[in-house]
């Protein structure tokens, strides 16, 4: 018998150290290992962190057999592995029913048990009594079982154990928006209960999701049905969460130890190598102490100062545990791991002398690693005077099975046993490695051969359906439907994945479905509910975004296909040739660059071969033959109405019956409506576009004055006609800057008051000369006004008796007329039609989820409170609906705009993320009345026609206006004037201005409308023929806000221009901007943090800001900013808002000096309006006038405050300074004047 290697003999060390520290625990029934010989009980994760040295040994000892009996070792160790990882799947597939419902609820009632009994498997504790909902056990599970498949273990055994792992991928797919109790149990460090959104939560379930995508559960000897299959998005999703949230740890730790496990091993959930090494120092530079690293900053677990007999902690206790936390050995082995995959040699030289150290020596010498060190109970003084000088005791577990098993690890590895690929064998190390470029294809695809002529003549290629079959072309939504039958086991109860929308990256891959390929169109294209979609410059913008998304976060082999589809609402009004906006796109891909992506354009045929392909294997027939059973027949109701766009329905039919099989019929299935009858009569206008008649002719055509005069923008239009009644049902919005504006009246009952409408004897509203009205209405608007008053008084469900009885519905006349007006695009009735219809907005919860994943809070509805609400939970469509509607008081045009609004926050919050800096809390109200109150301004207008022209903005334009409000770019206001068949339109625009600001042609474009719109004054029933364009040029300052190069009417802006300031009103603007974009400057909630310190507490507007906050949160902390943040929205004026901001700066730079105290409860708007008096009083002095100096009637602040810089001699530093030093004098140094 040959001796025994050195090596040998040293793994065999290795081999009693784990048997004697970990298998000996082993329950021999279920597998399951108990948490330590006190608590009995076995934890999901320290299971799976348990026997990765068990799984690592057998690997060393596969890789290092010197004897047979070495082979018989590592199957032995390996089947350890095997029999614990089964017998978690045998506690989690006992609770099924949990996650099913979880996939619905995403609730802490019906998450899967933390815990289970290690003998059988059963639950140990209520589902409300432990802080189950930990995503990151599950997806740790998750990811080891995909690692360790691909290591050659075979644990999963059948189908139906597929079935329920590809649930489990549904499970933890929403991690990105499900907040949980996290890696601690605990959730919110106050230890109440409270669940949030954790970063080694959303990065382990990233990386999760990344490891099972694609990956066969049977190993090598599976086949197709054993795959697992992820949606790419729903990766996407975790990742840019994550990259938002760290180095944060969640809203409540601004740092936190565990997140090592994901930006190292063995998650490597993040792909920014700047960011992971930013995380790491954080953690390091905060937590690390002499004995290993604290959890997070004020943790209070096993510290003295802890009271044991309850779980929970008051707030204001959080400040006792600061520098007495915890220290954890364990930490220092994931840092040993992640210095051997990263090559840091240094590193792991480092900690595993210092992890030595503070090993405690158990029977027979062997090395044991202790859960925790704490501060002994006598030392505390001393600690809390000189932090980490104290010898601390080890207390709790030992070992910590979770840090023995790592411990153990990282020496097989450091000691050359294991090769970082053995236990990666799915690469995941390589994260951080750049990728290559990706070039995005595009298959441009004709609606009809005219639009495929159309487009020709334009030098543009594209084929229609017809020409790249056998592809098949279907919408996204149809995707969506085909994935509801993943995962299904009837057996089980499993439904399958949730209906969810597609994203860009599922819509660009080609699916191999039976013997078919299929291609799906973007989701955006898609939108047939709601407006986006009528608008072809936002379709463009869509693309661009979806284009630029896909070139920095398209991860898999091959390249990625979109198929492009161009339909008949892309053409201009004539149907000869494209939309302008289209047809430069079209031009753009095809020289191969758009959106920052590079493009190649072809026929789809072309494609297949480098496209990225997927072959759905659960489409197959299953065991009968059928693709889905009886009991899983969808009913038609399931579906949203789709839209009859023929192209892509009926699949096209071959000759041979094979091709069209049951696939064919399960899509048309879901594809199949009627086509909507036409009940409206005709409106006079012929053409497409709304025209009205030259004459007037009955008292109906009086009604349509008001329209006209709106969109001429006549002033007065009371003195022509009895009302405006569209106007009357919707309140305008208030507009920031002018206190003395008049409402309009929105409650619905002006709408008959003043309108001479048609009575029955009794005096009540006579319906049915309404519905004889409505035969003869001349325009699209009075026949949405007509269908308004009847939606009112007798609902949706009412038969009008039009042309038949019982005639057509309310609701169905109504959306006819939601077509009818989408194809004139007259954007403000659009949205009050969809108003009225409650058209569902497509992905708007998605887009709510997205920004409070984001830890971004959202209010909707003006302030104040309780008018304004805030949203900070992911809640359901409907409810979040219903909200925006009682916030917004029943306008429909708010609720709408709203919606809207939401949406473009969304997609900027994903394609540029930094416009959010610094902003906790979106306030959706208020950005609306800045909205209005820039177009007010920049069209000198009346807050009704402010409203009425944000109304008249195409989706694009508002989107381009909120863009240019967030960022502070300068804009321009274009109106333009159409004169087209008699009947005049007119369109506001938003568009980018170069740096020079207005220029000659514009000025005279300027004189030019002014004359005109005197003519037009003069002779009203003359037409104005051609364009006139006016553009207001909005600058900016180097500092990057826009401003307004003048005041007052079009003449006086052009009779003074060379007298005035351009500055006037810069600051103003500005302030108001800050203030309702809740925008501070950086570090502004850190310095708050120190004045409360310093003091009692701030005062604003009689609420006040404790200083006892700070004994509950830390500096850095997101809960800490978002409190402050809430004290201060008290305020309802947002330039107010700001001036107080500036004051409380001035006093955080009282902290910075030697100062202990500065007095009790500082009342900041005192401050200011001592500032203010200030000011008045020298303003006085130096000869200002009284018009000058007017003051705000609400707050009382002189306006040219307002309007002061904040710098030089008058600005509004200077004035608050002076009043801060007079506020706090008593408390400052005797000793020479501090304050420059």
């Amino acid at each position: 018998m040959r001796s025994r290697s050195n090596s040998g003999v040293r793994l065999d060390g290795y081999g009693r150290l784990v048997q004697q520290t970990i298998l000996r625990h082993q329950d021999a029934v279920t597998g399951l290992l108990p948490a330590s010989a006190d608590h009995r009980d076995a934890w999901v994760r320290d299971n799976v962190y348990s026997i990765l040295a068990v799984w690592g040994l057998g690997l060393a000892y596969r890789k290092n057999a010197d004897r047979d009996e070495d082979k018989a070792k590592a199957y032995e160790l390996e089947q350890s592995v095997v029999k614990l990882m089964r017998g978690l799947l045998q506690c989690m597939m006992r609770q099924v029913d949990k996650v099913e419902a979880f996939k619905y609820s995403q609730s802490t009632r019906d998450c899967l048990h933390a815990k289970y009994n290690t003998h059988t498997c059963a639950t140990v504790v209520g589902d409300q009594e432990w802080g189950h909902l930990q995503m990151d056990a599950t997806s740790l599970y998750l990811l080891m079982l995909a690692q360790m498949t691909a290591s050659g273990l075979h644990i999963i055994h059948s189908l139906d154990e597929v079935n329920f792992i590809q649930n489990l991928v549904f499970y933890i797919e929403t991690a990105y928006k499900t907040a949980d109790f996290g890696i601690w149990e605990r959730g919110d460090k106050t230890n109440q209960g409270i669940t949030e959104l954790n970063a080694s939560s959303v990065g382990m379930a990233k990386a999760a999701l990344e490891a099972l995508d694609e990956l066969d559960l049977f190993g090598a000897k599976g086949g197709p049905q054993s795959v697992i299959r992820v949606l790419s998005d729903e990766v996407q999703h975790c990742q840019s969460i994550l990259h938002s949230m760290l180095p944060r740890a969640s809203t409540s730790k601004e740092v936190d130890a565990s997140v090592l496990s994901v930006i190292s091993y063995p998650a490597f959930a993040v792909e920014d190598s700047k960011l992971v090494e930013i995380t790491k120092q954080e953690i390091i530079t905060k937590l690390q102490g002499r004995y290993g690293c604290c959890r997070f900053l004020r943790d209070g677990y096993r510290t003295p100062k802890e009271d044991p007999n309850r779980l929970y902690y008051e707030p204001a206790e959080l400040k006792l545990f600061e520098n007495i936390e915890c220290e954890w050995p364990l930490f220092w082995a994931y840092l040993i791991i992640d210095g051997i995959f990263s090559g840091n040699m240094e590193q792991v030289q480092e900690y595993r002398e210092a992890l030595e150290g503070v090993l405690i020596k158990g029977k027979n010498g062997v090395r044991l690693v202790p859960e925790l060190y704490s501060v002994p109970l006598d030392k505390v003084d001393e600690e809390y005077r000189n932090p980490r000088t104290v010898d601390r005791i080890p207390l709790g577990k030992l070992p910590l099975m979770w840090g023995q098993s790592l411990y153990i690890l990282g020496c097989l590895m450091a000691e050359g046993f294991l090769a970082p690929g053995e236990i990666d064998p799915l690469n995941r190390r390589f994260a951080t490695v750049p990728k290559p470029d990706v070039v995005v294809q595009v298959c441009i695809l004709a609606e009809t051969e005219g639009i495929k002529a159309v487009l020709r003549k334009e030098d543009i290629n594209a084929e229609t359906v017809a020409d790249v079959y056998p592809i098949r072309v279907q919408p996204a939504r149809i995707l969506s439907h085909i994935y509801t039958r993943l995962g299904r086991n009837k057996q089980m109860c499993l439904t399958g994945r949730p209906y969810r929308h597609m994203g860009v990256l599922g819509t660009s891959k080609l699916y191999n479905i039976r013997k078919n390929i299929f291609a799906f169109t973007p989701q955006f294209i898609d939108q047939q509910q709601f407006y986006l979609a009528l608008d072809n410059t936002m379709i463009v913008e869509m693309l661009r975004t979806d284009l630029s998304y896909l070139r920095s976060r398209w991860r898999m082999t091959g390249q990625p296909t979109i198929t492009f589809p161009i339909s008949h609402t892309m053409l201009d009004e004539t149907g000869s040739s494209v939309h302008p906006m289209v047809l430069a796109t079209l031009r753009k891909l095809q020289d191969g660059y758009f959106g920052g992506a590079r493009i190649q354009t072809g026929k789809l045929s072309e494609f297949l071969t480098t496209s990225c392909r997927t072959h759905l294997s659960f489409m197959d027939p299953g065991p009968e033959g059928k693709v889905f059973a009886k009991s899983y027949e969808l009913s038609i109701d399931s579906f949203e109405e789709l839209h009859a766009e023929e192209w892509l329905h009926g699949l096209q039919i071959a000759e041979d019956a094979d091709t069209y099989d049951e696939v064919a019929q399960y899509l048309d299935h879901l594809l199949q409506r009627t086509v909507p009858q036409s009940n409206l009569p005709p409106t006079a206008q012929r053409g497409g576009l709304s025209r009205f008649r030259a004459a007037v002719h009955t008292t109906h055509d009086l009604m349509s004055l008001a329209s006209k005069a709106k969109d001429l923008h006549v002033q007065n239009v009371g003195m022509y006609v009895p009302s405006k009644i569209f106007q009357a049902s919707q309140q305008s919005v208030k507009l920031l800057s002018s206190p003395h504006q008049h409402n309009v009246d929105g409650k619905s009952h002006t709408l008959y008051a003043e309108v001479s409408l048609p009575r029955d004897e009794d005096g009540n509203m006579d319906c049915k000369a309404l519905v004889d009205q409505l035969r003869i209405c001349p325009t699209l608007q009075e026949q949405a006004d007509i269908l308004y008053m009847l939606h009112i008084l007798k609902g949706p469900k009412w038969h009008t008796g039009l042309d038949s009885e019982p005639g057509p519905t309310v609701e169905e006349l109504l959306t006819e007329l939601y077509m009818r007006v989408g194809n004139t695009r007259q954007w403000a009735l659009i949205r009050y039609i969809s108003g009225i219809l409650k058209k569902k907005v497509e992905a708007l919860d998605e887009a709510c989820t997205d920004l409070l994943s984001h830890q971004k809070h959202l209010t909707v509805g003006l302030p104040p409170e309780p008018r304004e609400k805030t949203i900070s939970t992911p809640i359901p469509y409907e409810e979040l609906v219903r909200l925006i509607d009682e916030a917004s008081e029943k306008n429909l045009s708010v609720s709408i705009l709203t919606q809207e609004i939401m949406v473009y926050l969304a997609m900027y919050m994903r394609t540029q993320p930094a416009l959010f800096a610094e902003m906790f809390r979106i306030r959706i109200g208020l950005i609306i009345q800045v909205m209005a109150t820039e177009l007010a301004h920049s069209l000198h207008c009346s807050a009704g026609e402010a409203t009425e022209n944000l109304m008249n903005l195409s989706p694009s334009d508002m989107k381009s206006l909120l863009y240019h409000i967030l960022s502070g770019k300068e804009f321009g206001v274009e109106r333009s004037v159409q004169s087209v068949n008699s009947s005049l339109t007119t369109a506001i625009s938003i568009c980018e201005v170069g740096a020079v600001g207005a220029t000659k042609p514009e000025r005279a474009g300027i004189v030019r409308l002014k004359s005109e719109i005197k003519q037009r004054l003069d002779k009203r029933r003359q037409s104005l023929t051609g364009t006139v364009s006016v553009v207001l040029v909005l600058s900016a300052q180097s500092a990057g806000y826009s401003e307004l190069l003048g005041k007052g009417s079009f003449s006086s802006m052009l009779e003074d221009h060379s007298s005035k300031d351009s500055r006037q009103g810069q600051w103003q603007r500005r302030r108001r901007l800050d203030g309702a974009l809740n925008r501070v400057p950086v570090g502004f909630y850190q310095k708050v943090w120190k004045v409360l310190q310093k003091c009692h507490g701030l005062s604003v507007e009689g609420f006040v800001l404790p200083s006892s906050t700070t004994r509950e949160m830390t500096p850095g902390e997101m809960k800490f900013a978002v409190h402050v943040e809430s004290v201060l929205n008290r305020v309802p004026q947002p330039e107010y808002r700001q001036l107080l901001v500036e004051t409380i700066l001035v006093l955080t730079m009282l902290v910075d000096m030697e100062v202990h105290t500065i007095g009790g409860i500082i009342a900041v708007e005192k401050i200011l309006q001592t500032a203010n008096d200030l000011f008045y009083e020298e303003q006085k002095a130096l000869g200002a006038d009284d018009h000058m100096l007017e003051k705000d009637p609400t707050t009382g602040i002189c306006s040219l405050l307002y309007d002061s810089a904040p710098s030089g001699r008058f600005g509004t530093m200077t004035y608050l300074s002076k009043s801060v030093v007079m506020y706090v004098y008593d408390f400052l140094p005797t000793d020479g004047c501090s304050m420059q």
